[in-house]
């Protein structure tokens, strides 16, 4: 079930659109995303990289680089704690490089995720003391993990935290009270008491945030910074974060490096995937590359996707990427088989009547759990666990809906989990295997979520002809790049629509080519992805049919033709 609905933000088109030149189209789409004001619009249509706040405004910032500052003249080891997710490895890999470039003795541990577990623990802790490691140095994690730095306290080292989890807290008459790590210098833009304005950053950002401080510190050429652009805006994509404000012109400027990119491994990891670099988008980060190199981190150890971003020549390059790939084949072929085995517990039990899904799938392999939860979330729009069994108690992954801060209400159940961390949309929890059952009731009896809150809302851009789509038009379109979560691929819809000489195409007959006319006889190309025959039966039974789609310019064989892509009909 969905619900369309127009988006009705208000503001002067007329005036927006003359003031930058573009179509007032263009200019409600800016407005439809929060944009607001004409400071903000042009550093939304134009911003670059003069525009990002100075990483010294980050809490402890200075704090951090004296001591690196220190180490690094005294030579004392430093190890790099990452995580084994697209943004700890790209984090890892930002501190790694970094850090030797300043000369820094300096190396990585990313944990694995069985043996291991999601960030730093104590046989990390461990096995840096017992190899004589001065100072810890955490991306991607550390915000949560008090005991675990106050044992690397014990043990005499240093310890500097680069996160952007949410900070843990309690709420105590009304206030929240933050509870930081017992760590030298804790950078997380999140941390209430930071001046830097912008608090979505991924962890790969803030980790680039510190290496920036430290170039400054040590007078290093400026292109070195811009050198770590293109694994910032892999991770920010990877990684699912907003592509709003600060992120955008991450994303934006370090698409443009990683085009040209002069990595080995990610050349290698294009090309096994048919691709080359100058047509990597958000959408070939987010489903085709960043899924292979999350695949060594899920079936076998993410230091295989750091290997392949340090390796030295296109041989040792190659072999890695046709591995990462292998691997992402094997992932996705156990997710296939661990949705459908959860969607038949949703379906052919109790479950379907909570709104929000704790699923527990004993055998399920625990690297695929946030996966399966995600595409439980997509079928049913309620925010999902996906819980398994491992050999230290029960582990899982949430993924949220807009209306369901995951995070917070983690935080209320708190007294049942071992341990849990994340996000107001995504988070991991351990749990003892008796507490899964009182864990799914609390979760169901305290949330809030209404039948409305349930209901996927298809939210519409402007209500547009298809007879208004026009060549410039959708070439402008691409200043609103690039797409993603929080900036949208914008849509329009029309009612009325008479697809004509529809053709099903592909082996999974998936794919639907047609023309699209509306009842004032404009014509456009279209086509839809989906379920080719189950569009087509609706369409010959009802005749003219509501759409949402967007426009692109269809390129083939040197001609180029205008086409509407329909992402939902009814």
């Amino acid at each position: 079930m969905e619900k369309w609905v127009i988006a009705a933000k208000r503001a002067d088109f007329q005036k927006i659109a003359q003031t930058f030149h573009i179509d007032p189209v263009t200019a409600r789409l800016i407005r439809n995303r929060d944009v607001v004001g004409m400071e903000e619009m042009e550093k939304y249509l134009h911003g670059d990289l003069s525009l990002l706040p100075s990483p010294w405004r980050m809490k402890d910032m200075e704090k951090a680089v004296d001591i690196l500052e220190e180490k690094i003249r005294q030579s004392r080891k430093i190890r790099v704690i990452g995580d084994y997710d697209i943004d700890g490895v790209m984090a890892s890999y930002i501190l790694l490089r970094g850090l030797r470039c300043l000369g820094a003795a300096a190396d990585v541990m990313i944990p694995h995720r069985i043996t291991d577990g999601y960030g730093i623990n104590e046989s990390l802790i461990e096995k840096a003391a017992k190899d004589q490691v001065d100072t810890i140095v955490t991306c991607d994690n550390g915000i949560a993990a008090a005991g675990q730095i106050g044992r690397a306290k014990e043990l005499g080292m240093t310890v500097i935290v680069t996160d952007h989890h949410e900070v843990p807290y309690r709420e105590e008459g009304g206030e929240r009270l933050e509870f930081l790590p017992p760590a030298d210098a804790v950078i997380n833009p999140k941390q209430r008491s930071c001046g830097y304005p912008f608090k979505l950053l991924c962890g790969a950002a803030v980790a680039a945030c510190l290496i920036c401080a430290l170039y400054d510190r040590f007078s290093v050429d400026p292109a070195e910074k811009e050198a770590l652009l293109e694994y910032e805006a892999i991770a920010t994509i990877g990684d699912v974060m907003d592509l709003v404000g600060d992120n955008r012109i991450l994303v934006k400027e370090g698409l443009k490096r990683l085009h040209h990119t002069e990595n080995y491994g990610l050349q290698a990891l294009c090309e096994v995937n048919a691709l080359t670099a100058d047509q990597i988008t958000p959408y070939h980060i987010g489903f085709v590359l960043g899924p292979c190199l999350n695949a060594s981190g899920r079936l076998d150890t993410a230091r295989k996707a750091l290997q392949l971003l340090w390796a030295k020549t296109k041989e040792e390059a190659r072999h890695l990427a046709e591995e990462l790939k292998e691997l992402n084949e094997e992932r996705k072929a156990m997710t296939e088989e661990g949705v459908e085995e959860a969607a038949a517990q949703v379906e052919n039990t109790d479950l379907r009547e909570d709104r929000v899904l704790v699923v527990y799938l004993p055998d399920c392999h625990e690297s695929l759990a946030g996966i399966i939860a995600g595409r439980l979330r997509e079928r049913y729009h309620k925010p999902a666990f996906v819980l398994t069994r491992t050999e230290n108690g029960v582990k899982g992954s949430g993924r949220s809906i807009e209306a369901y801060s995951m995070y917070e209400e983690l935080v209320k159940a708190g007294h049942l989990l071992e341990k849990f961390g994340g996000h107001p949309m995504a988070a991991g929890i351990s749990l003892a295997e008796e507490n899964v059952d009182p864990f799914r009731r609390l979760l169901n009896e305290q949330c809030a979520l209404t039948k409305e809150d349930l209901v996927e809302k298809v939210v519409i851009d402007v209500a547009m002809p298809i007879s208004y789509v026009r060549k410039d038009l959708v070439e402008e379109l691409k200043l609103l790049e690039p797409f993603g979560k929080g900036n949208s691929r914008p849509v329009f819809a029309q009612k009325n629509i008479r697809p004509v000489g529809c053709r099903i195409l592909g082996k999974n007959r998936s794919v639907v080519k047609m023309k699209l006319m509306d009842e004032w006889g404009g014509i456009i190309d279209g086509v839809y992805f989906g379920d080719g025959d189950g569009f087509v039966s609706q369409v010959r039974e009802k005749g003219a049919v509501d759409v949402v789609y967007y426009p692109t310019i269809d390129r083939w064989q040197g001609r180029e033709s205008l086409q509407a892509v329909i992402t939902h009909f009814q």
